[in-house]
């Protein structure tokens, strides 16, 4: 099947499960954050699985092909892994430099990274008993988490760091695929916020995090929430490096930046995820413009080769609207994948 559609990673949550209001107003968090939960703890989980139900159906309802949990059950796409693991202080947080360059509580590493126990098996079990299409879960990568992190152990080093944070990556997603995971992606945004740092060590964490890994993985890159970040560079400043990742998927933001597409052909042999949503717009797109982000990538990037998503997570934006966009989005797929087969005929 040509265009493949899913979500990068996260759904809008049920204003009844989380206050959306306060969530937008501050970064996301790299520490726990159970404040911004509005159901009290013995009901959340239950309150949790019903509302990773509803991301589900809206994303089947919506046509997608490949189906998240919607991360639901996170406060944010990386602190729900990164205050799991052994050597982080949860108790005594500490500061580190967010990608706008403002101080904000993170988690502080004391001792050893490791992995103990898997943190998102479960989450996909779920996600795997409530649909029957292939699902794609969902991981913060080493590098972002080592730069969302104040070390105090490793000598301060935070490429040792995050060699062990790719360690647990890596137990991780064996751990997600022998659970039946179709697809596991790695989010790795301080690589396009950091680049100086990734170009020195991130490949090698990255690499390190997927060694030996059997699966469809995927890495995702990009400018940050539209919500939170609101200015966006024409382009990547760390992108062509990922053509020696050892992932089979990148994925990519093109609607918000109107990325030139041309560096899309430095990254041969993989497939891409081409975001073709525009999350910091709250106008709908139409198919047409969908199917036009599309063809920009086309000759660039083979039809066998293109995977369709929005830019970046939904989590920010209104539930109507989120799925208003992704109905676009499915719909402007299709008009591509039928007029491709109708040339192929001709």
């Amino acid at each position: 099947m040509l265009f493949p559609t899913m979500l990068v990673g996260s759904y809008p949550q049920p204003e009844w499960l989380i206050d959306r209001q306060r969530l937008a107003g501050r970064f996301p968090p790299r520490t726990r954050a159970r404040e911004l939960w509005r159901v009290p703890e013995p009901y959340l989980a239950e309150a949790q699985d019903d509302a990773t139900i509803v991301a589900i159906k809206a994303q089947e309802d919506a046509g997608l092909d490949i189906i998240t949990d919607g991360e639901t059950r996170r406060e944010s796409y990386s602190n729900r892994f990164a205050t799991a693991l052994e050597g982080v202080d949860l108790d005594n947080p500490g500061t580190a430099l967010d990608r706008s360059g403002h101080p904000n509580p993170v988690p502080r590493v004391v001792g050893a990274i490791r992995r103990n126990q898997p943190v998102g098996v479960a989450d996909l079990e779920f996600l795997r008993r409530h649909t029957k299409r292939r699902v794609k879960v969902t991981v913060p990568g080493p590098f972002t988490m080592a730069q969302q992190a104040q070390i105090d152990h490793y000598g301060g080093s935070r490429q040792l760091a995050a060699m062990d944070y790719a360690a647990a990556v890596n137990a991780e997603i064996r751990d997600l695929f022998a659970a039946g995971a179709d697809i596991v992606q790695i989010d790795e945004p301080y690589m396009q916020a950091r680049p100086e740092e990734a170009r020195a060590f991130g490949l090698e964490v990255l690499n390190r995090a997927l060694d030996g890994v059997n699966g469809t993985t995927a890495v995702h890159i990009c400018f940050g929430y539209a919500a939170i970040i609101h200015t966006r560079p024409s382009g990547y400043s760390f992108l062509p490096e990922l053509a020696a990742c050892a992932c089979q998927q990148i994925s990519v933001e093109t609607a918000q930046s109107n990325l030139d597409c041309a560096v899309l052909s430095l990254l041969r042999g993989k497939k891409i995820i081409l975001g073709v949503v525009d999350l910091a717009n709250p106008q709908i797109e139409t198919p047409d413009q969908v199917a036009a982000r599309i063809r920009r990538a086309l000759p660039y990037v083979g039809a066998g080769d293109l995977i369709v998503a929005p830019d970046c997570g939904m989590k920010y934006l209104p539930r109507e609207t989120a799925f208003a966009k992704l109905n676009a989005m499915v719909a402007g797929a299709q008009m591509v994948r039928t007029q491709i087969a109708a040339a192929t005929k001709s």
